[in-house]
C-alpha cells in the first residue's frame, strides 16, 4: 500500500513546485518550523499555539505564539506574541485571555491581541503550568526542596570550605541527563485576580515526596483541572529506596486550597496510572492504566472513574491497543484517544458508555489534540510532511487548516512510501516501509534503519531525529522494520522481545530486508548500510557479531554494547531489569549475558561509527566508548563522535546538522555513494 499526501497536499505540490524540484537536505530539515500542541478557546472560534523557529547561530530554538481565527473561513495564521527578545511558550485559553510563560513568569494577553501582562513575580523558576477553568487560581510546578511550602527558593547555607564533591544515600543519584540536586518537581496553586498572581503561593503535595509531573518526559498531561476548580489531579511515583526499579506511578485527587492532604485513588494497582482528566461535566475521571508492575511498555487501558460513588470501568480492556493521550468531548459522552496502530498513529472516539472505539483519522501521526465543539484538531505528520493543523469532525471528515513550512518546502520532492510485509519470527505477520528517492531511475544503496525503544515503531510519523526524506534526500533507499517488540500490533507482540533482545527481532531483521530487497528492485541489496539508536544501537552491535558480513558498514548511536556494565550504570533500572526477566544482574547473569554484545566481538568486522552523548544518562556514554575500543583494538576501521551537551538524543540544530553529515559521509564513504 502506497502512502500519499492528502488531496490538498498534492494540489499544493502541483501548483506551486517548480519545474527543478531538489530533494530534501540537513539544511532544510534543521530550519523547518514545528508547531506545538494546540489549544482552542472554549467556543471554537480560536485556534492558538507555540511554534518553534531554530536559530542557527545560536545553536537552539525559540518560540513565537500563533493564532488562527475558525470562524473565518480562509483565515490565515497571525503571530500573537513575537518579542525576540523572549521565548513564548506553553499557551492556554481560559475564556478570551490567553495564558503563557516567558522569563521565568507567566503572562497574559487578550485572544484578539494587545499588549501581554505579567501575571507573576516568584523567583526561582518553573517547569510549566495550568489556569483554573474558572480563570481564578493557576497550578505552577517547579523543582524545590521537598516540603517547601511556597515557591520561596530555600536559603542553603554553605561551609566556607565546603568542595564541590556531591553525596548520596540513595538511587536515583541521576536521571536521563541531570545530576540529582535535592530538589523534586511539587505543585503550587497561586490565586489569580485583576491584580495577577502576587506572591510565593502555597504547596498542596502535602507530605507526599516525589516528581509531580513525573521526570523526565512528564508535562501537562499529568496534571488536570476539576472544571469548578476546586480540586487538582496529578501523578506521581512516590519517592524512596525502589523508585529507581518502581513504575508505580498513581492518580492523586487535592484540594486546591491546600485544605487537605493529597488521596490515592489508584493506590491498589503497582503499575503506572496516568493522565489524569476530569470530564466537561465534573461526573468522570479518565486516564490510561497499565497492569504489570516494573514495565514501562504494558498496555495503557482507559480507565474511568464516577467520583460521586468511586466505581471504576476499565473501558478499553477489550481493545488490543495502547492509549497514548486522552482528552474528553465537550458534551462528556465520548473521549478522543491516539494510539499506534500498524505503523500509524490516528486519533480513536471512545464512547464513554459502551467503550465502542471508532477511528477518525487514516495515515499519518496525530502528536497532538484539542477538544473543539464539535471534534477535534489534531497536529498531524507523516513520514513525507512534518506537523500541521487539521480539524476533524466526530465521523472523522478532516480539513487542513494550516501549512506552516509551504514557502521552505516549496521546490522540495518528497520521497514516495511504500508498506510491505512478510513473514517474520514465530510464523507472525511483520510490516515495514521502504523510501525510494524522488525521481530516482537507478538502483540506490540501502540505508537499513532500527527503531529504538525497543517498544516502538518505525512508523508514519515525521522525524528531526532520524529523517527518513533526509536519507532518501542523499540518494539512500531507506528500509525500516517493524521487528517482534514493536507498538501497534496487539500487546503480545510488543511483549514477545523480553528476554529476547538479540533472537525473534533479529530473525525479523534478516528476513525483512530479504523481503524488501526482494520485493523492490530499485535497491541496491548488495550494497547496505545499518544504524540505529538505543535498542537500534544495541542491535548495530549485535550485527557486528551475528551478521557480520551483511553491510558496508553501521553507525551506532547509544546503543549497549555491555549488557553487564549497562545493568550498573543505566538509571531507570526498571527498563534493564524487566527486559532481561524481572531480575537484577547479579541474580541472573546469564539472562543479560545471553545477548550481550561483548561476548562476540571476536566476530566484529563491519567498519563502524559510533555515536554518544556526554549526558546520557540512560545508556552512558561509557558504552559507546568501549565499543569504540573495540573495533580500534581489533583494527576495524572506525570512528567517534561524542557530542559534550546532548543527552540521549541530539537536539540542538548545530549538533543535527553534524550528525546528519557524519552519518551520512560515513554511509557515503562505504557505499561509494556520490559525496
Amino acid at each position: 500500500m502506497r502512502m500519499l499526501l492528502s488531496a490538498s497536499l498534492m494540489t499544493l505540490a502541483l501548483v506551486s513546485a517548480p519545474a527543478s524540484a531538489r530533494p530534501l537536505t540537513i539544511e532544510d530539515l534543521t530550519t523547518l518550523s514545528r508547531v506545538g500542541s494546540p489549544t482552542v478557546s472554549a467556543d471554537g472560534r480560536w485556534l492558538v499555539w507555540a511554534q518553534r523557529e531554530a536559530d542557527i547561530d545560536a545553536n537552539r530554538g525559540r518560540f513565537d505564539i500563533w493564532r488562527l481565527d475558525l470562524a473565518r473561513t480562509g483565515a490565515a495564521p497571525q503571530k500573537l506574541l513575537a518579542d525576540p527578545q523572549m521565548d513564548e511558550n506553553d499557551p492556554q485559553i481560559v475564556g478570551t485571555t490567553v495564558y503563557f510563560s516567558a522569563d521565568d513568569a507567566i503572562w497574559s494577553v487578550p485572544v484578539t491581541g494587545g499588549t501581554p501582562r505579567k501575571l507573576t513575580n516568584f523567583a526561582g523558576g518553573f517547569n510549566g503550568f495550568k489556569v483554573a477553568p474558572t480563570a481564578d487560581k493557576l497550578v505552577v510546578w517547579a523543582d524545590r526542596r521537598p516540603g517547601a511550602p511556597s515557591l520561596e527558593p530555600a536559603m542553603v547555607k554553605k561551609r566556607a570550605d565546603a568542595g564541590s564533591g556531591r553525596t548520596y544515600d540513595q538511587l536515583f543519584v541521576r536521571h536521563w541527563d541531570t545530576w540529582a540536586d535535592g530538589t523534586r518537581s511539587q505543585l503550587f496553586v497561586l490565586p489569580l485576580t485583576s491584580a495577577g498572581a502576587r506572591g510565593n503561593g502555597q504547596a498542596i503535595v502535602g507530605s507526599l515526596v516525589g516528581d509531580t509531573p513525573s521526570k523526565p518526559f512528564g508535562g501537562a498531561e499529568e496534571v488536570s483541572w476539576s472544571p469548578d476548580g476546586k480540586t487538582i489531579y496529578f501523578a506521581m511515583r512516590e519517592a524512596g529506596r525502589i523508585e529507581p526499579t518502581s513504575t508505580n506511578l498513581d492518580i492523586f485527587a487535592v484540594a486546591a486550597d491546600g485544605s487537605s492532604a493529597p488521596v490515592n485513588l489508584t493506590a491498589e494497582n503497582k503499575a503506572t496510572d496516568n493522565q489524569p482528566v476530569v470530564s466537561p461535566d465534573g461526573r468522570t475521571l479518565a486516564w490510561f492504566a497499565m497492569r504489570r508492575p516494573g514495565y514501562e511498555a504494558d498496555r495503557q487501558v482507559l480507565m474511568l472513574r464516577d467520583l460521586a460513588s468511586g466505581r471504576t470501568v476499565s473501558l478499553t480492556e477489550r481493545w488490543d491497543r495502547s492509549v497514548g493521550s486522552i482528552a474528553w468531548a465537550r458534551d462528556s459522552k465520548s473521549l478522543y484517544v491516539t494510539a499506534d496502530d500498524t505503523q500509524e498513529t490516528p486519533l480513536f472516539r471512545v464512547d464513554a458508555g459502551t467503550g465502542q472505539v471508532t477511528r477518525l483519522t487514516q495515515q499519518g501521526h496525530v502528536s497532538a489534540v484539542a477538544v473543539t465543539p464539535n471534534g477535534a484538531i489534531v497536529a498531524l505528520d507523516s513520514l513525507t510532511a512534518p506537523a500541521d493543523y487539521y480539524r476533524v469532525t466526530q465521523s472523522g471528515v478532516r480539513q487542513r487548516l494550516t501549512d506552516v513550512n509551504a514557502a521552505k518546502l516549496a521546490g522540495i520532492d518528497m520521497p514516495t512510501v511504500e508498506r510491505f510485509s512478510f513473514t517474520g519470527a514465530n510464523n507472525d505477520t511483520v510490516w515495514g516501509y521502504a523510501v525510494k528517492p524522488a525521481n530516482s531511475t537507478d538502483k540506490v544503496p540501502v540505508a537499513y534503519m532500527v527503531h529504538g525503544g525497543p517498544q516502538g515503531s518505525s512508523n508514519n510519523s515525521w522525524s528531526y531525529r532520524w529523517n527518513p526524506a533526509v536519507f532518501a534526500g542523499a540518494g539512500y533507499g531507506l528500509v525500516a522494520v517493524d521487528f517482534h517488540g514493536s507498538t501497534g500490533y496487539g500487546q503480545a507482540f510488543t511483549d514477545s522481545i523480553r528476554n529476547n533482545w538479540g533472537g525473534w527481532p533479529l530473525e525479523d531483521l534478516k528476513k525483512g530486508l530479504a523481503a524488501a530487497t526482494g520485493k523492490f528492485t530499485w535497491l541496491d541489496g548488495d550494497n547496505a548500510c545499518a544504524l540505529g539508536a538505543s535498542y537500534g544501537g544495541y542491535m548495530m552491535n549485535w550485527f557486528e557479531g551475528q551478521w557480520p558480513d551483511r553491510f558496508k558498514c553501521i553507525v551506532q548511536h547509544d546503543g549497549v554494547f555491555d549488557a553487564r556494565a549497562m545493568a550498573y550504570e543505566t538509571e531507570e533500572l526498571w527498563f534493564d531489569e524487566w527486559e532481561h526477566g524481572g531480575k537484577a544482574y547479579f541474580e541472573d547473569p546469564q539472562a543479560f549475558e545471553k545477548w550481550n554484545p561483548v561476548n562476540y566481538v571476536a566476530k566484529w568486522k563491519t567498519p563502524q561509527l559510533v555515536i554518544t552523548g556526554e549526558k546520557d544518562f540512560r545508556i552512558p556514554y561509557t558504552q559507546g566508548l568501549a565499543a569504540f575500543t573495540a573495533l580500534q583494538r581489533r583494527n576495524i576501521p572506525s570512528r567517534l563522535l561524542v557530542f559534550p551537551d546532548e543527552n540521549h538524543w541530539v537536539l540542538k540544530p548545530k549538533n543535527s546538522r553534524q550528525w546528519y553529515r557524519e552519518v551520512i559521509g560515513w554511509m557515503n564513504k562505504w557505499t561509494g555513494q556520490a559525496r
